[in-house]
């Protein structure tokens, strides 16, 4: 009691302002610590906002590195196989690249040689270059007598071909006029031999009886097989190479039908002729005696009447005689 009765009101206000002050700055400080916590609550919030957006990226960013990493392990175990196939086709290409290295040694040798060979082509080319323009300024120069010459040539050749043309249309002619001249003989002797066998027809209608006449024309049909051929020209033949045997003739003469009308022409009596003295001349060689028995012979049917040949040639002749025409 002693002290409140000492403290005086204006002690009291002064310990009252001093406290006021003192809570004043301890609220002041409270206020200041408040604010800043806040700040910091803030700032902590703004930091945890930021981890949590860190931290899902960071969810993506592993779920990303784990799907590479697969794709990663994917691709080494490939990588691995294709280096382990690797590997083995290696050690079988070995002897393989060997072989196209020596191949390799062997075709660059060879390009070498082949580069020298067209270096000297080259060289070659070049001086043939030359000379095909010297030869070419020579040629301009002279043009105009090549011209002439070869005018010359052409005309030369022209006449060549007008003569060998005319000498081939010659030969043609004279080719054309002796297959004239042999139908004009061929058609003359078929005329004669015609007019002849007339006569012997009425000269042997005369003498032979008609049994004797059916009996030679059977035996000539049978015997000849329709064969033709003129008696004129037959009997000339005969006599000019002097054959005498006419039937081994005929029969030998029937293989020269070159064109094959069963009709015996001059030309091919005549080839036949040749051929046939020519095979009998070694027999006349040896025997002299031969001709003169043969030759009789062959006169007596032409005399005889009476005999089957004789009676046989008139009808020959006659059956060949009107078969030409």
């Amino acid at each position: 009691m002693s002290d409140a009765g000492t403290i005086t009101p204006e002690t009291q206000i002064k310990e009252l302002t001093e406290k006021l002050e003192e809570e004043t700055d301890r609220l002041l400080k409270l206020y200041s610590a408040y604010e800043q916590q806040e700040a910091e609550l803030r700032d902590t919030k703004a930091e945890v906002e930021v981890l949590e957006k860190e931290i899902v990226e960071r969810e993506i960013e592993k779920e990303s590195l784990e799907a590479l990493l697969t794709e990663k392990d994917a691709r080494i175990r490939d990588l691995e196989m294709k280096a382990s196939k690797s590997s083995k086709q290696v050690e079988h290409l070995e002897p393989e690249l060997q072989k196209m290295e020596e191949k390799f040694s062997r075709e660059k040798d060879r390009l070498g040689k082949v580069f020298s060979i067209a270096e000297e082509l080259d060289n070659d080319l070049r001086l043939a270059v030359v000379e095909l323009s010297t030869r070419d300024e020579w040629y301009m120069a002279h043009m105009s007598l090549f011209e002439d010459l070869n005018k010359a040539i052409k005309r030369r050749y022209e006449m060549i071909e007008a003569a060998a043309e005319a000498e081939r249309q010659s030969q043609h002619m004279g080719r054309a006029i002796t297959e004239r001249m042999e139908e004009m003989v061929e058609a003359r002797a078929a005329e004669m031999t015609l007019e002849e066998a007339t006569d012997i027809e009425t000269t042997e209608a005369e003498n032979i009886s008609p049994a004797t006449e059916e009996e030679s024309t059977t035996e000539e049909e049978s015997d000849d097989d329709d064969w033709n051929w003129s008696e004129q020209v037959l009997l000339g033949v005969m006599e000019k190479n002097g054959i005498t045997d006419r039937d081994a003739f005929v029969e030998f003469a029937k293989s020269y039908d070159m064109d094959g009308n069963k009709y015996l022409k001059g030309s091919e009596l005549g080839a036949a002729a040749v051929d046939f003295v020519a095979k009998d001349a070694p027999a006349e060689e040896e025997s002299d005696d031969g001709i003169s028995l043969e030759e009789p012979a062959a006169e007596e049917p032409v005399a005889e009447e009476s005999s089957s040949d004789g009676a046989k040639e008139p009808e020959v002749v006659w059956r060949n005689s009107g078969d030409t025409e």
